[in-house]
């Protein structure tokens, strides 16, 4: 077998050739990378919203909290059914209203949906993983609001003392910021819930009810008796499976896109790497009569030149998934097409992800040293010699 050394140094002989096949991999695999991380990020985002042992139930057929509708008297018959945990003697439950808002980004330009949850002072019995880390609590009845930390200071009036137009002529004050532990909740604006109602005319009904269980193993005793009477037309989730079903179609959207547009890159990216090693069969035709005098067979030339393929697509792969975990950190916003809201959260670098990147730098290596490795195990001894 051709030592692994003769490789290594004829990929410092072609440099700039190289190092430019090695750019167009890198920048495919970081393309992909963060298309990869990115829906990895939503979807962590929005199903650590979520837990087993709290059921939601929502209007039948509405996909989002935002389309659905409860009346108040139904409320009651939800959270009393078998199943439901019980606190200070009552049963564990809420009914919650939700609606979006429109607010001016800082730093851009338009504006975007924000979404805004009505909560009841009972809401403390769904035991969310809430804390309030700037300012106090919003009072009951009153035109106060709390907002999820990853709002604070992107949004237009979205500081601690400023005020905001909940609804036309009527101002909300933001008292408060808090954090959900990275969960959606953190993309929303809390607000007393018949504030909510009475400035958007949702008297007399809510959005959604949550209940906490006894255990996630009581969910489809507590879903039977809430679905068991068809007119009432609801239907039961648990949290995880709500907010994941929230996620399927933003985390798809961005995979495809960022798929699409990685494949377009990759062929690009091949086609160089195919020039290069082209190149460097052509520029070392005498280096391959002279291995081939030795006594190395064709097998080894096509080896050889697969291998110096491959470290370049390794070299690349390496580099533009370092690119990706660098921006790891960034927090974006985007909206999700289920609920028509922003949420803003942080790209997930998730080891699947990673691994598809560099297994795509793999197969972009070997399908673009595979044509020039077969022409130079083709060269026969003599004319290589001779140049």
């Amino acid at each position: 077998m051709i030592p692994l050394k003769y490789n290594l140094r004829s990929l410092t002989v072609r440099k700039t050739s190289n190092l430019l096949a090695v750019f167009g991999v890198a920048l495919v695999v970081f393309v992909l990378a963060a298309a990869l991380m990115l829906s990895a990020g939503i979807r962590k985002t929005l199903t650590s919203s979520g837990r087993d042992d709290v059921a939601i139930v929502i209007r039948k057929g509405s996909e989002a909290e935002l389309s659905s509708s409860i009346e108040d008297p139904l409320v009651g018959l939800i959270i009393t059914q078998p199943g439901v945990a019980e606190v200070g003697g009552r049963p564990a439950g809420v009914g919650e209203a939700v609606v979006v808002i429109a607010l001016e980004k800082v730093g851009a330009v338009g504006f975007t949906n924000l979404q805004v949850r009505g909560i009841a002072p009972e809401n403390q019995v769904l035991d969310r993983p809430m804390r309030i880390v700037k300012g106090r609590a919003a009072k009951p009845g009153s035109d106060e609001v709390m907002i999820g930390k990853r709002l604070e200071g992107r949004f237009r009036g979205m500081d601690m003392g400023s005020s905001f137009e909940l609804r036309r002529n009527r101002p909300a004050t933001v008292v408060g910021v808090f954090s959900a532990e990275g969960a959606s909740y953190e993309s929303e604006v809390w607000v007393d819930r018949d504030t909510l109602r009475s400035a958007f005319g949702l008297a007399g009904v809510v959005s959604s009810v949550r209940a906490r269980l006894t255990s996630p193993s009581a969910f489809e005793q507590f879903r039977a008796g809430v679905e068991q009477d068809k007119r009432l037309g609801l239907e039961a989730l648990t949290e995880r499976k709500y907010y994941d079903r929230l996620s399927e179609g933003t985390s798809l959207f961005i995979t495809v896109l960022g798929s699409v547009i990685a494949i377009f890159c990759s062929l690009g990216a091949m086609i160089g790497a195919m020039i290069t090693m082209y190149g460097a069969v052509a520029h070392r035709i005498r280096e391959i009569g002279t291995l081939r005098a030795l006594g190395f067979p064709r097998s080894h030339d096509l080896a050889s030149f697969l291998i110096e393929s491959l470290l370049l697509s390794a070299a690349g792969g390496v580099i533009g998934c370092l690119g990706a975990l660098a921006i790891g950190s960034v927090e974006i916003s985007m909206m999700n097409f289920q609920s028509w809201s922003e949420v803003v959260f942080r790209l997930e670098p998730t080891p699947t992800a990673l691994l598809v990147a560099l297994s795509c730098a793999g197969f972009m290596g070997l399908l673009g040293g595979f044509l020039p490795a077969i022409r130079a195990a083709r060269v026969s001894a003599l004319a290589a010699m001779r140049g």
